[in-house]
């Protein structure tokens, strides 16, 4: 009797054991799951770097290798909106607005030098104010030259380059480019004013739609927000400056191709194959100094991510697997 007695409470004992134990790892789990929860919610932040506040988004885990996400014109990191909640699931997600866009400081162009190497000092003070010690870039557009400049000067910290339309060779620059390349030429008063037009409310729904087979999937809240920022006053300038001194990109071109074979980063291109500004040619040139890169083209426009941010965002996870942490 007392060894059956015993056994039961033995049993019962094991029993408790056990359930404390799946009990704890419940709890575990769920606090995990928590936790990821918390993480996936986007914040809205502002910081202090060389005297400008700078907005940028930011969601994921802290601890979750960061991927950096770096706009282009007319834009903001409002592009990045629907990309985010993909990536923040497993990635430490920071998306700046540049200065002079978006809910940046857009000091009068007086008063600030807009110049794609100024651009640069700004998102490199940002990063060593963000102690951002490794991460992955995703560039677009105006974001590419800035991007392709700070992984040039901090090789060590780039685990890999995402590249969506994001232009570094001759062969993508499409004849859009004439006029701003006629004021490369010739900066004259004429040529500046004859640029005018780029900030037109008629030209910035014209990027978000050529190239889409159904418009109705663009949002009318990214050009008009867009458009928003550049009406303000003394904007226009800042933009005028911008595209001079893009001619700097431009010749700096072999440097960035330089830099490609030199540390041969893990690269993703996703490309908008309708992009009227920055051809196909452009992204199928990076496999010239990249050969291992990866490229996807995708039946939209220059703001791929309007139509296919799921597609987009499921491609940048898998390549994230890919890179070192």
């Amino acid at each position: 009797m007392k060894r059956i007695y015993k056994q039961v409470i033995a049993g019962l004992s094991l029993g408790l054991s056990v359930n404390n134990v799946t009990l704890a790892q419940s709890n575990q789990k769920l606090n995990l799951n928590n936790h990821s929860m918390k993480d996936h919610s986007i914040h809205y932040r502002n910081v202090k770097v060389n005297g400008l506040n700078l907005f940028y988004r930011e969601a994921g885990p802290s601890q979750a290798p960061t991927i950096l996400l770096l706009h282009g014109y007319p834009t903001s990191s409002h592009m990045f909106r629907n990309l985010i909640p993909v990536l923040s699931k497993n990635y430490h997600v920071i998306a700046p607005d540049l200065p002079g866009f978006g809910y940046s400081d857009a000091p009068d162009h007086t008063q600030f030098s807009y110049t794609f190497d100024n651009l640069t000092a700004t998102i490199q003070a940002f990063v060593d104010t963000m102690e951002m010690k490794q991460f992955a870039i995703y560039i677009f557009d105006y974001g590419a030259p800035v991007g392709l400049r700070l992984a040039m000067n901090n090789p060590e910290k780039i685990t890999g380059i995402i590249s969506q339309n994001g232009n570094a060779y001759e062969e993508g620059l499409s004849n859009e480019w004439n006029p701003i390349q006629k004021y490369w030429k010739d900066p004259s008063e004429a040529n500046r004013t004859a640029l005018k037009g780029f900030v037109s409310k008629e030209v910035t729904k014209f990027q978000y739609h050529h190239g889409v087979s159904d418009p109705s999937l663009i949002a009318p809240e990214t050009y008009t927000l867009d458009q928003k920022f550049l009406d303000r006053p003394g904007n226009i300038e800042i933009q005028l400056d911008l595209m001079k001194d893009y001619r700097t990109n431009v010749a700096l071109y072999p440097k960035f191709h330089e830099y490609f074979r030199k540390h041969q980063p893990k690269m993703l291109l996703v490309w908008g194959n309708k992009d009227p500004y920055f051809l196909p040619a452009g992204a199928e040139a990076y496999k010239k100094d990249i050969p291992n890169a990866k490229l996807t083209f995708y039946d939209t426009g220059h703001f791929a991510l309007e139509t296919n941010a799921e597609e987009i965002g499921e491609e940048i996870l898998k390549f994230m697997e890919t890179v070192p942490e």
